[in-house]
């Protein structure tokens, strides 16, 4: 593939030289000009370049004008420049590779109608690749006809594989591993490849694909123009970029766009173990966070602790992890962003299972051997000694701390905190998304009280506040604060019984009876029935992910109602010391009442009719 230079004032090409010279000079007069106002230099989507139909498109996405990454990336990857661009979450990072992939493939099928694959996404989660496959489907809507993409990362067989790619889309959207397939069964074809994306690039290696990205750029053609895109520059991406890239262009634009920062507040919470739970009851059960949330828990077993004990209380939730199949995931994470769902309990395997200094054929073992141990401790329970119990395969294409877009995700909770700062940065990235607010709350063990709640402690809470050191020093450099949250634990304590009722109800057989069970409805939702639903799309509007797995456990229904008595003197107010980020209900002033006010019976202390201490009459024999 021919390079495309930047031409000059006289429509003639430029040398490479004067066209960096010209990148900077643009850069420094902008650096310059700290005050003037941004719309005077920021160029509109039209103005990048883009193919007009492309540039519609971007206009029914409500896409007012481009990011910063989007105005540097796109002219540079129009221009033929290998780009390695390093940007946060939540920048615009997909729209900065598609509409420049997509506008070169329309310019190219304008004068060259033959067919054949020209474009190849790699991603490293299947959560991620479904979510890039909706964005190439949205900025196409007024091309469809001249774009042709596939995913493949549908569980399927070669056959089926095959059949995708007889098509010859122009795009392909894949996990390194699934495209390698493709490639060794001679369904894909890579001879006449122009564009080569990989996405969350530092992660790529980390999921273990090393041998599969080793053996594609084996395949490539020479000439291939490639792009990455990552929210961290590491030692994978350094290897990465000595593999594919011919001398890119560095996009370093992190401290470019920290204005945007203070639109995240961060808080932690230094707690006990089992405080954990009872503050986890308040916050959800009293409404004291508005909006929707994403809690992040270390393992799989965590992950349906905390969603039967909310169900103990009433509270729905959804879960997501590695278990689950990838079209029930997908499905979970639409849903939540269209508002069916409020809550979503995240198991964040892989950066629990190792820190960031781990190499990736480590991380690999340390997570078979977690696999491993976890089986056989769930043979030994509940079970008799020499019946082993099937072990189910968890996907290793599963994430969703990286990429995934939450969309109006109003807080993200750790509620274990994460083993290391990078992974506490990605996680928090999922709100405060596109100029929107967003909180996060962190729970902390520290050192002194690791252990001592024996039923639900956990490992990897050991060095919570070394962490926590770390990730106050990593924030601090973005310019961010990380403070301290204060609830009132006098005013928690009143609930504390309920809380430990609950727990007690959530036994281990419980769990792993209700784990078994949501695999199998899960399952049967995603193969058996998904050709009916394909015919009957409305039906599946009507089957909930949310649903209560706990009807083998203790069921205690005076939990799922919170009584007047138990509140403080002054209200919910009175459990939190400082109500920054705690949006509290309003009053709803026609209906005289506040919304969200838990539905039930409840009585006030000292009244008269409602008081049942004043009502109880006894009967003399």
């Amino acid at each position: 593939m021919t390079m495309k230079r930047k031409l000059d004032q006289n429509d003639e090409p430029s040398s490479p030289a004067r066209a960096d010279e010209g990148d900077r000079a643009l850069e420094q007069k902008e650096a310059s000009q700290p005050g003037q106002s941004h719309s005077k230099t920021e160029p509109s989507f039209a103005e990048l370049g883009l193919d007009p139909r492309l540039v519609q498109a971007v206009a029914k996405q409500a896409f007012e004008k481009p990011t910063l990454v989007q105005r540097k990336a796109i002219p540079l990857a129009l221009q033929g420049q290998d780009v390695l661009c390093k940007a946060k979450t939540g920048s615009g990072k997909t729209a900065a590779y598609v509409l420049p992939l997509l506008s070169g493939i329309l310019k190219r099928k304008s004068t060259d109608p033959s067919t054949f694959t020209a474009g190849l996404i790699l991603v490293p989660t299947r959560e991620l690749a479904d979510q890039v496959f909706k964005a190439i489907e949205q900025f196409s809507a007024f091309c469809a006809k001249d774009i042709q993409a596939t995913k493949l990362t549908e569980n399927v067989s070669d056959a089926v594989l095959r059949s995708l790619l007889s098509i010859v889309p122009d795009i392909i959207v894949s996990t390194p591993a699934r495209a390698w397939q493709c490639i060794n069964s001679a369904g894909l074809s890579l001879d006449k490849l122009q564009y080569l994306v990989l996405d969350e690039a530092d992660l790529v290696l980390s999921y273990g694909y090393d041998e599969d990205m080793e053996n594609i750029s084996k395949a490539l053609p020479k000439g291939v123009q490639t792009i990455m895109m990552s929210a961290t520059l590491s030692a994978e991406l350094d290897t990465l970029k000595g593999i594919f890239c011919r001398n890119p262009k560095l996009l370093d634009l992190n401290e470019e766009i920290g204005a945007e920062d203070e639109k995240l507040s961060q808080f932690y919470v230094k707690c006990a173990e089992d405080d954990k739970w009872l503050l986890g009851y308040l916050i959800f059960k009293l409404q004291l966070i508005k909006g929707k949330s994403l809690i992040f828990v270390a393992d799989i077993d965590r992950s349906y602790r905390l969603k039967l004990f909310f169900e103990q209380f009433g509270i729905r939730s959804c879960i997501l992890n590695s278990e689950l199949p990838i079209n029930s995931r997908i499905k979970v994470i639409e849903e939540f962003n269209k508002g069916i769902y409020d809550i979503i309990i995240a198991s964040d395997e892989k950066n629990e299972a190792f820190g960031d200094d781990a190499g990736a054929e480590d991380q690999e073992a340390m997570l078979n051997d977690s696999k491993r141990k976890s089986d056989d401790a769930g043979n030994k329970e509940g079970a008799q000694p020499k019946k082993k119990r099937k072990t189910v395969k968890r996907d290793q294409e599963y994430g969703v701390s990286r990429g995934i877009d939450f969309r109006n995700l109003a807080a993200v909770i750790n509620f274990d905190l994460p083993t290391s700062a990078t992974s506490y940065q990605h996680r928090i990235g999922r709100t405060a998304r596109a100029g929107r607010t967003g909180m996060a709350l962190s729970f902390v063990i520290p050192k002194e009280l690791h252990g001592k709640h024996k039923p639900t402690w956990i490992k990897s809470t050991e060095n919570d506040e070394k962490v926590l050191g770390k990730i106050i020093r990593q924030q601090g450099k973005l310019g961010r604060t990380v403070e301290p949250y204060n609830f009132s634990k006098k005013e928690m304590e009143a609930f504390r019984y309920r809380m430990n009722d609950a727990l007690r109800a959530v036994t281990r057989v419980a769990i792993r009876e209700a784990r078994t069970k949501e695999l199998k409805q899960e399952l049967l939702r995603s193969e058996t029935l998904k050709r009916y639903f394909e015919e009957n799309p409305a039906e599946l509007s009507h089957l909930r992910h949310d649903g209560e797995l706990g009807r083998t456990t203790r069921q205690q229904a005076h939990l799922k109602h919170v009584p007047d008595y138990l509140l403080p003197k002054d209200g919910k107010k009175a459990l939190t010391r400082n109500v920054g980020f705690v949006p509290f209900k309003k009053e709803d002033k026609k209906r005289g009442h506040k919304r969200g006010k838990p539905s039930g019976r409840s009585f006030k202390v000292g009244g008269r009719k409602r008081d049942p201490l004043k009502t109880f009459k006894v009967r003399r024999k």
